[in-house]
């Protein structure tokens, strides 16, 4: 099946259309800059610049960068304030005139992973954690994705896990991998404990990094990196349409 894929970030909104069963991209990618202010009618109208791009007419799934229950917004994340409390699939739809439908951006990298990456044909309870600017996570049970986990914000420090050991922290205080590999043990051992995971995928930018930190990683839940799809966004945002119809 062929759906059009959009992933919308806090500085660009790219789409491309996506063939779901190899998970490759059947056009080059089509980007416009996000809208300063990042407000919902504005988003929605870019949304619909880039689907009449394609003069798409099908299927539509967006990656959205905020926590979402049901496709309800349920903060403004790193976009804008309105957001809170729109229902994002339901608005792209209006606006579009499309069937779309709408996951976590986090999530969407997670779905490409488990589809075409080192996720795939992985049963059990896997869960994609994406270490960058904040700590994304993609929870699966036997290849099917439970969608909105926000696991970089379970608590420590009586602050977000993400605080204390995204990528973005060690950058920001200059922690060598060591030490910053220290911090992510007890991330993990915080997530294995509450979790018991049969698979860890480490995506993000540190996926290319793992061998410089994996060994202060002292969990007993097999850990691997993702394998780069670079596309990620894109591909799980059609991905997630792709699941939620068939």
């Amino acid at each position: 099946m062929q759906i059009l894929g959009i992933d919308i970030g806090g500085t660009g909104i790219k789409g491309a259309i996506v063939d779901t069963s190899t998970g490759e991209l059947l056009t080059e990618k089509f980007r416009l800059k996000t809208p300063k202010p990042a407000k919902p009618e504005e988003v929605a109208k870019t949304v619909r610049q880039i689907a009449d791009h394609f003069n798409w007419k099908g299927k539509a799934g967006a990656g959205f960068p905020t926590p979402l229950a049901h496709g309800k917004c349920m903060s403004g994340g790193n976009l804008d304030p309105d957001w809170k409390g729109v229902h994002v699939d339901q608005l792209f739809s209006k606006v579009t005139g499309l069937d779309f439908t709408v996951i976590n951006d986090a999530d969407a990298a997670a779905e490409a992973e488990m589809h075409f990456g080192a996720g795939k044909d992985k049963s059990g309870l896997v869960a994609v954690i994406t270490l960058g600017t904040g700590i994304g996570s993609g929870l699966f049970f036997n290849g099917h994705l439970i969608p909105n986990t926000e696991l970089g914000h379970v608590s420590y420090k009586d602050e977000a896990f993400e605080k204390y050991a995204a990528d973005s922290i060690r950058k920001k205080e200059d922690l060598s991998y060591s030490k910053w590999g220290r911090r992510l043990n007890k991330y993990f051992k915080h997530i294995e404990l509450i979790l018991s995971p049969d698979l860890f995928i480490i995506g993000g930018g540190a996926s290319s990094k793992i061998h410089k930190f994996k060994d202060e990683i002292t969990i007993n839940t097999p850990i691997i990196p993702a394998e780069n799809q670079n596309e990620a966004g894109i591909i799980g945002a059609a991905m997630g349409a792709y699941d939620g119809i068939r």
